[in-house]
């Protein structure tokens, strides 16, 4: 649906909201990495689209650099316009998440990769998958970390989550039996592949990681992460940086 003109200007619109909502948690994504403010380091943003996370971790880091991996050409030319006070420090590359074959652009080495609501958009098998493959992309030392919703583990869990968020949004019930067509479509394609945490985590596992870690939860929403054996360091905003 994000190579469709409409969905991406009605995304586009409602952009900024959904970026205050977020801002705290995807800052704390960004200082999970274990980098000084000063650390002059490249990180991976799978799944960007227009580049909400990158500005974040490029205003945080001053002297970073971004790769921004996005498959929709309409999201690509709307972050080109939200990416311009960040020009000369990012770059875009098309990348499809679904496939194995990762462009030549993305480097073999990479300081760090983050990756924020995407990885829920993949099949299982393709969420463990490339688990193995952003593991194969990471320097010694390197870290991963995700922030993404999730499914609850079972229907009593699922109903207290939707409890507790209707009490904070009063209105939730309402909007969630009055969708259009469009929102109804949007919101089939947030969930379609949405999983509960358990296995997300035992699947980093497999492919490598070390000292994985739920670092931040709320209900639904969850930032986790790991980090490729070799130079031991720790996710803390006054950590050193891999070398």
């Amino acid at each position: 649906m994000w190579k469709s003109d409409d969905a991406v200007r009605s995304f586009a619109a409602s952009a900024q909201q959904r970026e205050r909502e977020r801002h705290e948690q995807v800052l704390l994504l960004a200082r999970l990495l274990p980098f000084d403010q000063q650390d002059a380091f490249t990180f991976l943003d799978l799944g960007a689209g227009t580049g909400a996370a990158s500005r974040v971790l490029l205003a945080e880091y001053p002297r970073a650099s971004a790769i921004l991996a996005e498959y929709s050409p309409q999201m690509t030319a709307e972050g080109h316009r939200q990416m311009a006070p960040f020009a000369g420090r990012y770059r875009y590359v098309e990348m499809d998440m679904l496939a194995s074959d990762w462009p030549a652009e993305v480097p073999p080495q990479l300081d760090a990769v983050v990756s924020a609501l995407s990885i829920h958009h993949l099949p299982d098998a393709r969420k463990q998958a490339i688990f193995g493959e952003i593991f194969g992309r990471l320097r010694p030392g390197a870290w991963y970390v995700n922030y993404d919703p999730i499914r609850a583990p079972d229907a009593v869990v699922e109903a207290v989550w939707e409890r507790v968020n209707d009490r904070y949004d009063p209105e939730a019930p309402y909007e969630r039996a009055h969708r259009t067509p469009q929102e109804q479509a949007r919101y089939e394609n947030h969930v379609r592949y949405m999983i509960p945490l358990a296995p997300q985590l035992e699947w980093l596992r497999q492919a490598g990681f070390i000292q994985v870690e739920v670092f931040w939860k709320r209900l639904d929403w969850v930032i986790y992460g790991g980090c490729r054996p070799g130079l031991t360091v720790s996710p803390s905003p006054s950590g050193r940086g891999p070398g």
